[in-house]
C-alpha cells in the first residue's frame, strides 16, 4: 500500500476496545472475511474467533486474549472498507497502544502471522508481569498536566496515557493508585476512575517485561512502514526498521502520547481521522484533541454498508 497526498489518517484501538460479537456481522457477510479468522484460529491453534464473537466475556477481556482478538478484528475492518473503497489511502497512521502493531500491520512492517503471534506474546507476558507487579492504572479527568506529574512522582507512579487535554491516565503499585484515586480530586482533579486492566502497564513496572519481550521482537524479520506511522512513545514519525524495532522495545514500559501524535497528525495537514477496529474510544478522544477535526469511526462505515444502523 502506498501513501498518497490525501489528508487522512487511520488510527487503531488499543486493550479495552474489545466486545464479545465485535465483528461478526463482517464474519457472516464476507467470505475473506472467514478466510482471515481461520488463519488467525491456525497461527494460535484455538478458536479466537469463538472467543470473540461468543464469548465469555471474562475470557475475551484477558489480556492474552483481547490483543490478538482487537489486532485481528480491526485488520479486517481495514480489509473490508479498503476493499469497497470507503476509505482512501491514509498519509499517516498511529494506534494507541496495541493499536500500534495494527497500524505498523497496515503500514507492510509487520506480516500478519507475525503480528497476530508478537500481540498474543505480549498479552501474555504483561499479564504475568501484571500479577507479578500487582499494579493498577486509573484515568484522570481534567486536571493539570504539569500539577499531576508532580504529584505523581511523588507517590512512585507515572504518568501512562496523553489521552486527550483532559483525560490523562497514571500507573503503578496498586497501594499508591488506591490513594490517588481518593486525594486527586481534593488536588484539583473532576474526576478519578480506577481501570479494569491486569496491570500497570505502560509505567516502570512493565520493565521487566519488556525486557523479556524484546527477544521475540529481535526474533521478527520486519520491513520499512510504506506509510508513516506516528509512534505512541515519542510522537515521532516511524520511518525505518530500526525506528520501528526500537519503538516496539519500549513501548511497553513507556508513556502512549497520544493527544501529541495527533497534534502532530494535524500539523502535517490531515484534516480527517479514522478509527478503524471495535468500539468509538479513539474517535471520541480526538474530538477533544481537536475540534475542528472530522473524526470517524469505522463501525459507523460497516454499519452503513451491512444496512443495519
Amino acid at each position: 500500500m502506498q501513501s498518497n497526498h490525501a489528508a487522512c489518517a487511520f488510527l487503531f484501538p488499543g486493550q479495552g476496545s474489545q466486545y464479545v460479537g465485535m465483528g461478526l456481522d463482517l464474519y457472516k457477510a464476507y467470505p475473506e472475511v472467514r478466510r482471515i479468522w481461520q488463519e488467525a484460529d491456525d497461527i494460535l491453534g484455538f478458536s479466537l474467533r469463538s472467543l470473540a464473537f461468543e464469548g465469555p466475556a471474562d475470557e475475551l477481556t484477558q489480556t492474552e486474549n483481547a490483543q490478538p482478538a482487537i489486532l485481528v478484528s480491526s485488520y479486517v475492518m481495514y480489509r473490508i472498507l479498503s476493499d469497497l473503497n470507503l476509505i482512501e489511502n491514509p498519509s499517516f497512521l498511529a494506534g494507541h497502544s496495541l493499536g500500534e502493531y495494527s497500524a505498523l500491520l497496515i503500514a507492510g512492517s509487520l506480516t500478519f502471522a507475525d503480528a497476530v503471534r508478537l500481540v498474543r506474546t505480549r498479552g501474555e507476558i504483561m499479564a504475568r508481569y501484571g500479577r507479578i507487579t500487582a499494579g493498577k492504572m486509573a484515568a484522570v479527568i481534567a486536571m493539570d498536566e504539569d500539577k499531576l506529574s508532580e504529584i505523581a512522582k511523588e507517590y512512585g507512579v507515572d504518568v501512562a496515557n496523553y489521552n486527550s487535554p483532559d483525560q490523562l491516565v497514571i500507573s503503578g503499585p496498586a497501594e499508591a493508585i488506591d490513594k490517588l484515586v481518593e486525594i486527586l480530586p481534593s488536588l484539583g482533579a473532576r474526576r478519578v476512575i480506577p481501570l479494569p486492566v491486569s496491570g500497570a502497564f505502560h509505567s516502570y513496572l512493565m520493565k521487566p517485561a519488556a525486557k523479556e519481550f524484546a527477544p521475540h521482537i529481535d526474533s521478527v524479520d520486519l520491513s520499512a512502514p510504506q506509510v508513516p506511522v506516528v509512534a505512541n512513545s515519542t510522537a515521532e514519525l516511524l520511518l525505518t526498521v530500526e525506528d520501528v524495532r526500537s519503538e516496539l522495545k519500549r513501548q511497553l514500559s513507556s508513556p502512549v502520547i497520544w493527544h501529541k501524535s495527533i497534534t502532530r497528525i494535524w500539523e502535517n495537514g490531515v484534516r480527517k481521522f479514522v478509527e478503524i477496529g471495535p468500539g468509538r474510544v479513539l474517535t471520541g478522544l480526538n474530538r477533544k484533541i481537536i475540534r475542528e477535526a472530522e473524526a470517524i469511526a469505522s463501525e459507523d462505515l460497516i454499519k452503513s454498508v451491512l444496512g443495519n444502523g
